[in-house]
């Protein structure tokens, strides 16, 4: 796994699509649609609480810029190639607004990152050309609302604040739907119908 790899995947889907596209990317997500949205049918990017990362950054390094006397995502050393978060401090890291037994469940089901996904580097980011949408969750300690501020502010984003947590999609699912469909009546869609991919 691989922010490249990840790129071609998403590029692929894109390929078959009969029309204009949403790209909606969560955490890591939102690298993979700043590497991939420059596709020709992306209309517009909406992150959820997202790295939006700028040319020749990566998650790894957008990190490495959080403040360190805050709370850092709590990711393991890597495990043949692959990187979890600590299960103990997955709740109160990535779920704190989900119930313990759900946020239990979301730890034992999460899946992987390879270690080259978050140390893959955007090579010309799509936000710069394309218009993009950015759901901020205030209580977030995942990545740290200042600098989900920042990157959507360097964006040019619309930006919609929530307090919730990292895991706002379970939490709060409504204003991430309200967001994509916001993002969705803006485009002008008059000739192509606009379908909504998340990475």
């Amino acid at each position: 796994m691989s922010l490249e790899g990840d790129a071609a995947a998403t590029r692929l889907i894109l390929d078959r699509q009969d029309g204009l596209t949403i790209l909606v990317g969560h955490s890591y997500g939102g690298a993979v649609i700043s590497e991939a949205g420059t596709h020709e049918r992306v209309a517009a990017l909406v992150y959820v609480a997202a790295f939006a990362p700028d040319t020749g950054e990566s998650v790894n390094t957008v990190i490495a810029g959080f403040p360190t006397d805050g709370p850092q995502p709590p990711i393991l050393p890597p495990e043949q190639g692959f990187l979890f978060l600590d299960r103990e401090k997955f709740h109160d890291s990535f779920a704190g607004d989900v119930p313990a037994p759900q946020a239990a469940f979301m730890a034992d089901a999460q899946v992987p990152w390879g270690v080259d996904a978050l140390a893959g580097a955007v090579t010309k980011p799509a936000w710069q050309t394309k218009r993009s949408w950015y759901l901020l969750t205030t209580e977030d300690r995942m990545i740290p609302p200042d600098a989900q501020r920042a990157m959507s502010e360097r964006a040019g984003s619309t930006v919609v604040e929530v307090a919730a947590s990292h895991s706002v999609y379970v939490s709060q699912p409504a204003p991430v739907a309200d967001l994509i469909k916001q993002a969705a009546a803006a485009i002008d869609t008059a000739k192509e119908p606009a379908t909504t991919t998340s990475a």
